[in-house]
């Protein structure tokens, strides 16, 4: 099975948090164990966001691809080149900063291979606003120009972390769907990271996609969960009429507690199994694991 997850932030926690290989989430060798075909590793722009230097962040996490090159384990410029079988992964970038120099920064990233950005993370940017600030405003002039040269090069535009106002930017003045790479549903857990009906909705509408958070906070008002919390979150998706948008956005390596039995790339089998527990058909797992992403990225 074609098994692909849209978030994690281990380039990060290698290159820049130097976590030992035994404390990793996702290790090559978990990948293969989990038979994760397609690894979404994100460039992220670190806490400080403009006011810190994000681009040696940069550079240090392209520099930790190393591990997995060496490990046979390599990268593809679109989902579709990557195989049921095999292991590869994909890069994005979380945090809109690399873009501020202005718009051919998008171009220099497109060709290093990035093929989703977060607008945001939690800082304010050039871009627009994050969720966790509260602010109603949505964004920016610049930023606008920035996710419309983003669509030009079939970059994927992603919402997680974005405020709601950002969001229905998207979606009212550009005409190609945006993505959730790593966010949960409001309606179950609510925070505010996660996706409000309407804007899950909008996402079925308009052929968007939704890779759903591993991390508790996200999934469970208390802080605790196991595999089948994220089961029943993806489940909802579907019964709004989204089993085919959504999948797996894990935040591996970005989150400091995972839902009992599912604490790395080795354990994602176990959230098939939660899906077939919850009585869903196999055409339709075969979409979250990892057919929703392709079809998502043929569509733009």
């Amino acid at each position: 099975m074609f098994i692909a997850d849209t978030h994690s932030d281990t380039l990060y926690a290698i290159g820049v948090s130097n976590t030992p290989q035994q404390e990793l989430m996702i290790t090559p060798e978990k990948l293969r164990k989990g038979g994760v075909s397609l690894q979404t590793f994100a460039l992220w722009t670190g806490k400080d966001g403009n006011r810190g230097d994000y681009e040696d962040i940069v550079r240090k996490e392209l520099a930790a691809r190393k591990v997995f090159e060496d490990a046979g384990i390599h990268q593809v410029d679109d989902p579709a080149c990557a195989k049921d079988g095999e292991n590869a992964y994909m890069l994005s970038v979380e945090g809109g900063e690399v873009f501020e120099k202005g718009l051919e920064a998008v171009d220099e990233f497109r060709n290093l291979g990035v093929r989703m950005t977060a607008l945001v993370w939690n800082n304010e940017n050039a871009i627009g606003y994050p969720a966790k600030s509260g602010e109603k405003k949505g964004l920016k002039a610049y930023g606008l120009n920035v996710v419309r040269k983003m669509q030009s090069c079939h970059m994927a535009v992603d919402t997680s972390h974005l405020n709601e106002a950002g969001f229905w930017d998207i979606f009212h003045h550009t005409n190609v769907p945006p993505l959730a790479s790593h966010s949960c549903c409001m309606s179950l857990c609510h925070h505010f990271r996660n996706l409000t009906d309407e804007q899950i909705r909008a996402m079925i509408r308009d052929g968007g996609y939704i890779g759903i958070n591993f991390y508790p906070a996200f999934l469970s008002e208390n802080g605790t969960c196991d595999v089948d919390r994220v089961a029943e979150h993806i489940d909802y998706v579907c019964q709004m009429g989204g089993e085919h948008i959504v999948g797996f956005g894990s935040d591996f390596d970005g989150i400091e507690t995972a839902p009992k039995n599912l604490t790395g790339a080795d354990e994602v089998p176990n959230l098939l199994e939660a899906l077939r527990r919850r009585g869903m058909p196999e055409d339709a797992i075969t979409g979250i694991a990892g057919g929703n992403l392709l079809a998502y990225f043929s569509r733009i």
